[in-house]
């Protein structure tokens, strides 16, 4: 016995065909589904492409090898990242940075375009981005007015 899709009721009768297969119809729900028709690709699939991803293939060649779109790959990994990876909290003296937003002057010639005051910071730790008070550099002079 079959079970419709949407409602999980054994409640359907025949209602025609689609691309050679028998398609039914619940009377619970009236949802038409066809039973022997699986959507998505299978876990063992999904898992190669992690594993590729892992290894440094691209998302478009992992999506060629196993016959998906890159979008839906890139999809996966996330999938797998957020249930599987917790992201690290930041430490109590981290430092949070805030750049001016960029600013264009706009006339007949383009005279001057960029960003606001050029901040460098030095890491402490890449996985958490804290930055230590003494190394942030404030560089003034590096624009040209």
């Amino acid at each position: 016995m079959y079970q419709c899709k949407k409602c999980g009721s054994e409640n359907y009768v025949k209602a025609g065909f689609i691309t050679g297969e028998q398609r039914y119809k619940c009377k619970d729900c009236g949802c038409k589904f066809v039973p022997t028709r699986h959507k998505g690709k299978t876990m063992r699939e999904k898992t190669l492409a992690l594993c590729l991803y892992i290894n440094g293939l691209s998302l478009r060649t992992i999506g060629k090898i196993v016959k998906a779109d890159p979008s839906a790959v890139l999809r996966w990994v996330r999938t797998y990242a957020r249930n599987n990876y917790e992201k690290p909290a930041p430490e109590s003296d981290s430092v949070l940075l805030e750049l001016d937003e960029m600013w264009h002057y706009l006339g007949s010639k383009k005279l001057k375009s960029g960003y606001g005051r050029l901040i460098v910071a030095i890491p402490i730790n890449l996985s958490t981005g804290s930055v230590e008070g003494e190394t942030l550099l404030h560089l003034p002079k590096c624009t040209s007015d």
